[in-house]
């Protein structure tokens, strides 16, 4: 029922999209059509979710901030659409943890954030590890995704967003090759971090220098969890 219903609305939403935002879509190919896979859009508006979507050839799942999940209807439409809750205030949320591993074991497509919450300034954000860490853990492929021109159409403090051109670029996939099990936490946390500086520097090839930060940001990387 709700694939039926996504299939059925995604053509009014792209309708909509291309004319108030102009949107573009490049390398859709890139997302695999089946098998687990982790996405990692860089992440500017709550609308993000809804645009990186659109294209995709397949159901999305999603890891998503545990407080509108709390407002009755808001929560069970986002459970509807692939949703579920991952508490921002715990460090390593073990419950989130678990839906994730158990979506990627079954080949679903997993979206995480990896900076773990919108941008403020509008620039791409340090990159947290638990994305990485979970592709390392379990061998799961991950496809970078960019976002680029959200931030003018969607500004944090404005309440609805404004005519603007949106593209979103899907990124060749990367391949992950699963840790070794004897690997030590230091083995498994230097990997992470290789891991994410590369696929940061992927991510940050689509946008404008203007909205990749310099050395200022620790070279992309935060040594913080987001799964």
């Amino acid at each position: 029922m709700m694939r039926f219903l996504i299939v059925v609305l995604t053509p009014f939403v792209l309708w909509f999209c291309r004319l108030l935002f102009k949107i573009e879509f490049h390398g859709v190919d890139n997302i695999p059509r089946d098998g687990a896979c982790i996405i990692t859009p860089n992440h500017l508006t709550y609308a993000d979710p809804i645009w990186i979507t659109i294209p995709m050839p397949r159901r999305i799942y999603y890891m998503a901030w545990h407080k509108p999940f709390r407002i009755p209807v808001l929560g069970l439409l986002m459970r509807m659409f692939g949703a579920f809750p991952v508490n921002l205030d715990v460090a390593g949320d073990a419950s989130a943890q678990r839906e994730a591993i158990e979506l990627l074991s079954k080949g679903r497509a997993l979206v995480i954030f990896p900076e773990g919450g919108r941008t403020k300034t509008g620039k791409l954000m340090p990159f947290k590890m638990g994305a990485f860490r979970l592709a390392l853990a379990h061998g799961i492929p991950i496809v970078p995704v960019t976002i680029k021109g959200a931030e003018t159409i969607w500004p944090v403090g404005q309440m609805l967003p404004r005519p603007g051109k949106l593209t979103i670029t899907y990124h060749p996939l990367v391949e992950v090759e699963q840790i070794q099990e004897e690997a030590s936490r230091l083995e498994l946390k230097e990997s992470a971090r290789q891991l994410a500086r590369r696929i940061h520097d992927v991510v940050a090839s689509a946008l404008d220098p203007v909205s990749v930060p310099g050395a200022e940001t620790n070279d992309g990387l935060s040594l913080e969890t987001n799964a």
